[in-house]
């Protein structure tokens, strides 16, 4: 009989190695489970990566498909026929930007970067990458019947080149609502400086004269154009500083062609929806919806009248009174009563009284009920030189008349615009 030690040798040899039997076993088992986790964690999250880029590449399918709807949603087609159709070179000029470059432009339509909002949308200040500044327009297009407006305003900017007419730079029509870039103008509009004092840059009256010659210079721009409406809103004035602010280096900017039309030589008369501002109305086009070339000769006569007078198109001349300041004006010089409304901020001196008084008869004759006997634009500005340079020493007056000549011949050509938006 083996002894007890020997036995129990024998058990321990053999509890060992059941042991290490197990333990083996185990470590397969828990290798196994790992891989196969592992195997399993890499599946989701082979799985997982390829859902996110089809996510990824269905959503920029999208995108691009939601491009490609709003492109022909704003009229890209249409407008591409257009332009191409084009004889002038500045259309090969204008440029289609992505939406991307004007949102990084404008750090992503920020409301601190508006400057300013009207009936046609709002203007944004922008940046672009090579650091030119420009003014970006989201237009308000509510309708398809209004997709035809912007259409309209990027051919005929397109179109023009003029120191007087603001630039087009490009267009975009990849976003929700189409948008135009245009060359930035620093110095706000017209109305700004009219109705609110600069001390800076004060409205003296030979500044007046120069910005009213300088709007009308716009009339030798291109093929005949009706603006629809005239306002001082849609004047930029362009004065580089504060040096410079002198009446001579003043640079009126005609601006927001959205419901401009171009018209035929022979071309009459427009017949549309009433479009435009009260105040600057031609009571003709008001009541009869019958837009002529003469409707825009009305408007820019209340612009006259604004710079003669220093008030707004609309507004109370007496205590529980509001009238328009047309109607006003017209009233006052039938009386003989102009020297009595003219802006108290315009010092008069013997010279300046008769420039003056032509201006105001210039503006009666723009403001005449009676379309037909409003002069045409052209005369308008024609005439506006005339009062302009004729307190002008001669050799001072020639060096204008040459600025003037070369300033037509900017235009390339194009013609002449009679009228605006």
């Amino acid at each position: 009989m083996p002894s007890n030690s020997i036995i129990r040798n024998i058990i321990g040899q053999i509890s060992g190695i059941i042991l290490v039997a197990i333990l083996d076993s185990s470590s397969r088992s828990l290798i196994l489970v790992i891989s196969r986790c592992c195997v399993s964690g890499l599946g989701v999250l082979l799985l997982l990566f390829v859902a996110w880029r089809a996510y990824k590449i269905i959503k920029r399918w999208k995108k691009d498909m939601l491009k490609a709807i709003f492109f022909k949603r704003n009229g890209g087609l249409l407008l591409q026929q257009q332009m191409s159709s084009g004889d002038d070179g500045n259309v090969e000029k204008t440029k289609l930007f992505t939406s991307k470059e004007l949102e990084n432009a404008t750090d992503h339509f920020n409301d601190n970067r508006i400057l300013g909002q009207g009936g046609q949308g709002t203007v944004y200040k922008g940046m672009l990458t090579d650091g030119n500044i420009v003014a970006v327009k989201m237009s308000k297009i509510k309708d398809e019947s209004e997709i035809e407006q912007f259409i309209n305003e990027v051919v005929i900017l397109s179109q023009i080149n003029h120191r007087n007419v603001v630039k087009l730079h490009g267009f975009c029509l990849e976003t929700e609502v189409p948008l135009l870039v245009y060359e930035f103008i620093p110095n706000g509009t017209l109305y700004d400086y009219i109705h609110d004092q600069n001390e800076y840059f004060p409205l003296t009256w030979e500044v007046r004269l120069r910005i009213a010659t300088e709007i009308g210079f716009h009339s030798s721009a291109g093929t005949p154009i009706y603006h629809w409406d005239i306002k001082s809103t849609n004047r930029g004035v362009n004065e580089p500083g504060r040096a410079r602010a002198r009446a001579r280096l003043v640079l009126a900017k005609v601006a927001d062609f959205g419901t401009s039309r171009t018209h035929d030589v022979d071309q009459t008369h427009l017949t549309t929806k009433v479009q435009g501002t009260f105040g600057y109305l031609d009571p003709e086009y008001f009541q009869s919806s019958q837009f002529t070339e003469k409707s825009d000769v009305y408007s820019f006569g209340v612009v006259l009248v604004e710079l003669l007078t220093g008030e707004k198109p609309i507004a109370s001349f007496k205590v529980g009174e509001t009238r328009s300041l047309a109607t006003y004006f017209l009233s006052a010089m039938e009386e003989n009563r102009l020297s009595e409304i003219i802006d108290p901020r315009v010092k008069i001196d013997g010279e300046e009284g008769g420039q003056i008084r032509r201006f105001g008869e210039l503006a009666k004759r723009c403001l005449n009920l009676d379309g037909r006997k409003r002069p045409r634009m052209k005369q308008v500005g024609i005439e506006l030189e005339l009062i302009r340079t004729s307190n002008v020493a001669p050799v001072a007056a020639a060096t204008e008349e040459v600025e003037y000549a070369n300033s037509i011949e900017e235009v390339g050509g194009m013609g002449h615009i009679d009228h605006w938006h």
